[in-house]
């Protein structure tokens, strides 16, 4: 006898009305970075979607309309990520924001202020010890404290342990991320950048490039060329140039000068006092210096007095974090403090606010950083 089998498949559910792709991408843009990043491990449709080029255009330029204070806490074993909103011209003292956690990253090596955020990546080194070598090597590492992801450079061509910093930059044009790492040596009393190294993000096999800086004519490091210029590297070309401060100002920069867009422009905002951005209770007023025109190195000053009450509400060193709209400077201190806060200058107003922030108590006492103007970004290095 022979007997046949049939089997049956349950239907399948199908929507008469699929949601557009559009209204796909529009849900998913207001969700926050973090759940994107998991988003992306539940199903390939879904990871590849959400990696395409215009939806993490869309997520950042809706992430552009409400940037955020970044907190970097930091001790010898990791570094911790906290965002809160970015208040805009806080009313009162009191005032206190409470920073979300966004993710911890390993960490043997210092952060420096002069690693600000490019988009939503931070760029940052840590130690690395190989099986079988006896020395550890220092690795640039881009980490993105919304997601959670973080990606270990290539090991830099270079002797040297110490002495080489990498800086993360974003090309607009061809919409490459970059870094630029550049070695420096004692020479003639003082440090002088000799090797650059650039790499190029999303290729398909990370390597370093060697890429040539050459001092301007009738310069020389001894000087004080180092510091009296500013030196812009054009990500697109891969060509430095360069703008004469000093010669503008008749002041050195201090290697500590914060770089702010000003409306647009180059801004150097600095203590008059000290010609750096470290301020303090006794200062009196600030500076700003505003590239008006780069190729004729034409400079403008703008010169603003604090109020009386800033010596109430300072008491410590601080350090210029950056500038949120069009007219407040953030300053935050310079040093750890319990417990953490920042401060608000209207440069227009001419009124200083006092902001608290909120920490874990597990963190009082450690050393942070304050960020200003940071967008969460879900691009996939």
């Amino acid at each position: 006898m022979n007997v046949s089998v049939q089997t049956f498949s349950p239907p399948v559910m199908r929507s008469s009305l699929p949601i557009p792709e559009d209204l796909v991408f529009e849900i998913f843009s207001r969700l926050p970075s973090k759940a994107i990043a998991r988003c992306r491990c539940i199903s390939k449709l879904l990871a590849s979607m959400l990696v395409r080029l215009d939806f993490t255009e869309s997520f950042l330029t809706k992430s552009c309309a409400r940037p955020q204070l970044l907190f970097a806490f930091q001790d010898d074993s990791e570094v911790v990520f906290f965002s809160s909103p970015q208040p805009e011209n806080p009313e009162e003292n009191s005032y206190v924001v409470a920073p979300s956690q966004l993710a911890c990253f390993p960490s043997s090596h210092r952060l420096f202020y002069t690693n600000t955020p490019t988009g939503g990546f931070f760029c940052y080194v840590v130690e690395r010890i190989f099986e079988g070598m006896k020395d550890s090597e220092y690795v640039p590492v881009i980490c993105n404290p919304s997601t959670g992801l973080s990606l270990n450079l290539p090991t830099l061509k270079s002797s040297k342990r110490f002495g080489v910093e990498s800086y993360l930059g974003y090309d607009p044009v061809s919409k490459e991320f970059k870094v630029l790492s550049m070695e420096t040596s004692f020479v003639s009393g003082q440090y002088i950048s000799v090797k650059h190294q650039v790499l190029t993000l999303g290729t398909e096999k990370l390597s370093w490039r060697m890429v040539e800086c050459c001092i301007p004519p009738n310069s020389s490091p001894t000087e004080g060329y180092w510091s009296s210029m500013v030196v812009c590297f054009d990500l697109n070309s891969e060509k430095f140039t360069f703008v004469n401060f000093m010669k503008a100002s008749g002041k050195e920069m201090h290697g500590s000068t914060t770089l702010i867009n000003y409306n647009g422009k180059l801004g150097l905002p600095m203590s008059e006092d000290t010609s750096s951005d470290y301020i303090c209770e006794a200062s009196k007023s600030l500076e700003l210096w505003v590239l008006r025109d780069a190729g004729k190195n034409e400079w403008s000053k703008h010169v603003y007095v604090l109020p009386p009450s800033w010596k109430d509400v300072v008491s410590e060193y601080m350090r210029i974090s950056g500038m949120v709209g069009p007219n407040e400077i953030v300053l935050a201190p310079l040093f750890q403090n319990v417990p953490p806060y920042v401060i608000y200058y209207n440069v227009e107003r001419k009124t200083i606010r006092k902001v608290g922030i909120q920490v874990m108590e597990a963190l009082q006492g450690k050393r942070f950083y304050t960020f200003v103007n940071y967008v969460e970004d879900v691009k996939f290095l």
